[in-house]
């Protein structure tokens, strides 16, 4: 079967880059799925998991926004994070997620909501692609 050259990159270097048959990621406007010979195509990434299937094996990837560029033989995700599953810190994304809640229950002027909801989006999205 056909394959996709994948490449997941952070301003910290490289994540993952290997070959897949198929890529599902969540862009701003929705789940989108990319397959061998897609038209090309660049678009926003939101906070989410990626899945890259090969076979009966499926990879998975928390990524934290960015970009997903998409070429016939490639597709390149330039994220501002991103951890592969078995590399996630469950206990560090445990403090994060409990730091955000607090965040967003206190009653303070000075706490940023919005940062904070971001930042319970973020921790959310690592702890549920730690567990698959």
């Amino acid at each position: 079967m056909k394959t996709l050259e994948v490449s997941v990159v952070t301003p910290d270097g490289p994540v993952l880059e290997d070959n897949f048959e198929m890529v599902v990621c969540k862009a701003e406007n929705g789940e989108i799925g990319i397959l061998p010979q897609h038209i090309p195509l660049v678009t926003p990434l939101d906070i989410g998991e990626v899945r890259l299937k090969s076979g009966n094996d499926t990879e998975f990837v928390a990524v934290n926004g960015g970009f997903l560029e998409v070429r016939p033989d490639k597709v390149t995700i330039l994220a501002q994070s991103a951890e592969k599953a078995a590399d996630i810190d469950v206990v560090r994304a445990e403090r994060a997620k409990k730091r955000a809640e607090d965040r967003l229950q206190s009653k303070q002027d000075h706490v940023d909501f919005q940062r904070a909801e971001l930042s319970l989006k973020r921790a959310m999205n690592r702890l549920r692609v730690a567990q698959k």
